[in-house]
């Protein structure tokens, strides 16, 4: 990994929230993401299951954690089962976690080679009434592939029918989406790498760039910070392509008087930050796209004071909604029929502002968090409304990512990232 160490006290923790809401006499197994296949002896990059991590801190394939909070001896509470390392391995694909640095990584003290797996969990299942099965169910969720998680559940349910099972997800819904002040300070490292590949394309963007030109740069420098890449795949959409809201081909020379629509950020240790800006290919922007670009950067601001402890989701949308409302308005957008016409069901604002404007944002680009419940203090969410006027050419969205704080208005994580359009002009015509 690239990312420095992370103290074990954070996965410490993460563990005990977890195991506080565990029914009794009950055991959980989070298994490690598989490394996908491409074709022949091709794979994607590894990418850890964020659960896993998320309780253990361990980032590496063919791993697994159980945890039985009431198992009879202490030894068996907490354990980790890792894929045996030797000489061999070591030489074909570098250093995997032994058992004495798993546990300087994790805190957890027994740990066993996989190949202990199933004798383990069948003396831990005789004790066991319950066992808490990991499925996803996020609300974007859609997998079509199956999962090394998913192979375990339909492997354990047939070898072990007569327990009860409970899901993991509900818990870590909850207390992932509630951040420890060791993650939040992992994600301003992300955003302050993020910060250095915007800055850096200031001085880079001119007309007859390319949007993989501008790509190349942002990952050379945030590889170069020590984040893996890119947290999300990069949108660089420059003219009429900001309209297309999930862009990601990259491929279009910049024209002169074209706007383009950045939606890039860097990871750091599997967590992520999420920038959105839009920046003018000649280094300045027209009249009428600063007007548009303010408009989106005063609905930002408001929306931004409206994430507090106990706001509802849904409601916080509606609220929002009559901000861009207002200021479509002032730019002629939209007209009072419009909105007096307009079906509750999709309101006329969504012509032009047709995605929502926060999502929860952690180990996950889209992170865990239950939309019926109220927002929580630590809770870390985008704000990113835009405006997409396809017959002018061009969109705007602008992004920060926010923490809800006790009292006040949000931290923002992303304080330091140019926005303002002086600020912008001015970097880009130094």
């Amino acid at each position: 990994m690239k990312y420095l160490p992370i103290s074990s006290a954070l996965f410490v923790k993460n563990r005990k929230k977890f195991t506080a809401q565990m029914k009794p006499n009950a055991i959980a197994v989070f298994n490690s993401n598989d490394i996908y296949p491409i074709s022949a002896d091709s794979t994607m990059p590894f990418q850890q299951h964020r659960d896993i991590f998320y309780l253990s801190g361990v980032d590496q394939e063919e791993s697994i954690l159980i945890l039985f909070p009431d198992a009879p001896y202490e030894h068996q509470r907490e354990i980790l089962f890792l894929r045996e390392t030797n000489e061999h391995i070591a030489i074909w694909e570098g250093e995997k976690l032994t058992k004495e640095r798993a546990f300087e990584v994790s805190g957890i003290k027994t740990v066993y080679w996989l190949s202990d797996f199933e004798k383990i969990l069948f003396e831990l299942m005789t004790y066991a009434e319950t066992m808490y099965i990991n499925t996803n169910e996020h609300y974007r969720q859609s997998v079509e592939t199956e999962t090394r998680e998913a192979r375990f559940v339909k492997w354990w349910k047939e070898k072990y029918p007569a327990h009860n099972v409970a899901k993991s997800n509900p818990i870590l819904q909850r207390i992932r989406s509630v951040k420890e002040q060791e993650e939040l300070d992992l994600m301003q490292t992300a955003c302050n790498i993020t910060e250095k590949g915007f800055r850096r394309l200031l001085s880079f963007v001119k007309p007859g760039v390319t949007e993989y030109e501008i790509e190349a740069e942002l990952i050379h420098e945030f590889v170069r910070n020590r984040s893996k890449g890119f947290a999300y795949t990069p949108i660089i959409a420059s003219g009429n392509n900001a309209n297309v809201l999930h862009y990601i081909e990259n491929n279009q020379p910049c024209h002169a008087g074209d706007l383009i629509l950045l939606d890039v950020a860097a990871e750091y240790a599997n967590y992520s930050s999420d920038l959105s800006r839009t920046i003018p290919v000649s280094g300045r922007y027209t009249d009428r796209q600063k007007a548009v670009y303010n408009a989106v950067l005063r609905v930002k601001n408001e929306a931004t004071k409206l994430l507090v402890p106990g706001a509802l989701w849904k409601e916080y949308h509606k609220e929002v909604g009559k901000i861009m409302t207002s200021e479509l308005l002032g730019l002629g957008l939209l007209d009072k029929a419009d909105v007096q016409n307009e079906n509750p069901d999709w309101p006329a604002y969504k012509k032009y502002f047709m995605h929502g404007t926060s999502h929860h944002l952690g180990l996950d680009t889209h992170d865990y968090g239950l939309l019926h419940e109220p927002i929580k203090a630590n809770m870390v969410f985008t704000v990113e409304p835009g405006i997409y006027i396809p017959a002018e050419g061009f969109g705007i969205r602008l992004e920060d990512n926010v923490v809800v704080q006790e009292k006040g208005e949000p931290f923002n994580l992303m304080r330091n990232i140019p926005i303002e359009v002086e600020e912008i002009e001015n970097l880009m015509n130094v």
